[in-house]
């Protein structure tokens, strides 16, 4: 029996190795076999809560993998690089100040309605997406300061930004940006979420239901990938079946049964299942998402007590993240470095600033004024020392988290909430700490969670005091202003070190996506989000 996988180190070199073995085609696909056209590739994901399968919509990963190949974008990422690479768009060019972009399309691309794209159909697309406003969580961020699209001819279109956006060329590589059939925007944003979509990808969507199934099926004139795939023809595949299985053993015995062909967690994937899988003949693939490491933020406008630097920096001392990471999942799996995962361009590590420190989150609560009671609780004004943290379930990681947090005297209430019950929660700010993340290749992503300025969500809104969010604001602006990689990488720096410091942030765990594969998948590969890229895809008879 073979090891199960292990997840490779934190730096932007080695996650480029881990993509190399997960993400760029499977071991067994390289060995020279050809691949064989025909057959269903049967997928379980583990839930779809969300609802949606609109690109321009969703934020839940499951679906933004099945979006991928059913809407191409203007442009790809490469996972490898970041590099960002022609796809509808052939050639593009940035203005100094990163308020325009003008992007040349390539010709002889159809939605698999027959519609032709076009400069017009682009424009339609990016309008729709603007138009959404808060129900495209992920669009806010992408879409920050537009202005207008303007159709300079049938194949050259202008977006332009009232306020820099140096991001926005990423975003157009990402699925929120996906570009789709103008007749998919005559349909209500209801209508979409629940299938009424239509895109240029090698796949088309035949049918959805949330959080019971989907299927699609290849378009055999499919012809328009980008220079990222090997198989620059229609997709080997006849269709992919989808379903949704949330108990994990029930998920990994079907694909060992043979029932499914690849299974899709959103949890990593026990050692113990790994070996299962492996014994069974299967594979594991691997890849850390980028964007937000999952993280918990604090409310600071209540009145609480985070809202003292002092006892936030206390509070980051507290969480021992290495210990996290190996008894979680495994031993070396990677420890979170950030507040984004590793995987994302201008990640700064801050691991010394993240260490794991008790003595020194003692001292820091005694000069707060919260002292040691008998209980093994810290106590102030006869108040104790009680952090609130709304949970759908309160999972191992919760309560290892709740246990490091007693060792210093904080009492970590896991108040146990449905999934409606904590948007709630999370809106009204009845919360001593939140879970956020997000996952994009680029860092502007956390300012959908942070950001004042742009962001209405709860974990902006109640994170940071006035002085704290201008400055916050201050640095995801000047991240949007530069366009110089260079000059991007030190803002996100400055922002990164400035979050950690001031405890606006309290970065957990780094996210890495597992998928376990049947002997029969050849060709897997993963997009820069980590999300599945079925173009290569073929199975062995």
């Amino acid at each position: 029996m073979r090891k199960p996988r292990r997840i490779g180190a934190l730096s932007l070199a080695a996650v480029m190795g881990l993509a190399a073995c997960g993400g760029g085609g499977s071991p067994t696909a390289a060995a020279g076999d050809t691949p064989v056209p025909g057959g269903t590739l049967k997928i379980a994901f583990w839930d779809d809560a969300q609802g949606c399968i609109d690109p321009n919509q969703v934020y839940w990963i499951e679906s933004r993998s099945l979006d991928r190949q059913i809407a191409d974008s203007l442009t790809d990422q490469d996972p490898e690089t970041g590099k960002i690479v022609p796809w509808l768009a052939t050639d593009w060019a940035v203005s100094d100040d990163a308020k325009t972009y003008t992007f040349n399309l390539r010709k002889g691309v159809t939605f698999s309605d027959g519609t032709p794209l076009d400069a017009a159909a682009v424009k339609t697309s990016l309008d729709g997406t603007f138009a959404l406003g808060p129900r495209s969580v992920l669009g806010l961020t992408y879409l920050a300061g537009y202005a207008s699209s303007t159709v300079v001819d049938a194949d050259t279109v202008t977006v332009d930004f009232d306020t820099p956006n140096a991001a926005f060329l990423q975003a157009t590589s990402t699925t929120t940006l996906a570009i789709l059939s103008p007749k998919t925007y005559q349909e209500t944003p209801e209508q979409r979420c629940a299938g009424k979509v239509v895109g240029s990808g090698a796949f088309t969507l035949d049918s959805y239901t949330a959080a019971k199934q989907a299927r699609l099926t290849k378009r055999k004139d499919y012809a328009w990938p980008s220079s990222l795939v090997k198989n620059q023809g229609a997709a080997y595949l006849d269709a992919i079946e989808v379903s949704y299985i949330k108990e994990d053993s029930v998920r990994v015995g079907s694909l060992t049964s043979g029932a499914i062909d690849i299974a899709w967690p959103r949890e990593p994937i026990s050692e113990a299942d790994q070996q299962l899988i492996q014994a069974a003949g299967g594979s594991i693939e691997s890849r850390p998402l980028p964007g937000i490491s999952y993280q918990l933020v604090p409310n600071v406008a209540k009145g609480g007590p985070l809202a003292d630097l002092t006892v936030r920096q206390a509070l980051q001392k507290a969480i021992d993240r290495k210990t996290y990471a190996s008894t979680i999942y495994w031993a070396d799996y990677p420890v979170v470095a950030s507040v984004f995962d590793s995987t994302t361009p201008h990640f700064a590590d801050q691991s010394a600033a993240l260490a794991y420190d008790p003595d020194g989150a003692a001292r820091l609560l005694d000069e707060a004024g919260w002292k040691l009671g008998s209980d093994g609780y810290r106590y102030k004004d006869g108040k104790k020392l009680t952090l609130v943290d709304p949970v759908t379930v309160a999972s191992p990681g919760d309560q290892l988290v709740q246990d490091q947090l007693k060792k210093v005297g904080i009492d970590l209430s896991l108040k146990v909430v449905t999934a409606a019950q904590r948007v709630e929660i999370f809106a009204s700010g009845g919360f001593d700490l939140a879970l956020t993340v997000l996952t994009r290749a680029d860092p502007s992503v956390l300012g959908s969670a942070l950001d004042q300025a742009v962001s209405k969500q709860g974990t902006a809104i109640y994170s940071q005091d006035g002085a704290t969010a201008t400055k916050v604001s201050e640095l995801f602006a000047k991240g949007l202003q530069a366009v110089d990689p260079t000059k991007r990488g030190l803002v996100y720096a400055d922002l990164q070190k400035y979050l950690v410091e001031q405890g606006v942030s309290f970065p957990v765990f780094e996210r890495v996506q597992l998928a376990g594969l049947s002997s029969k998948v050849r060709g897997f590969a993963f997009t820069s989000e980590a999300f599945l890229r079925a173009n290569d895809i073929w199975l062995s008879k």
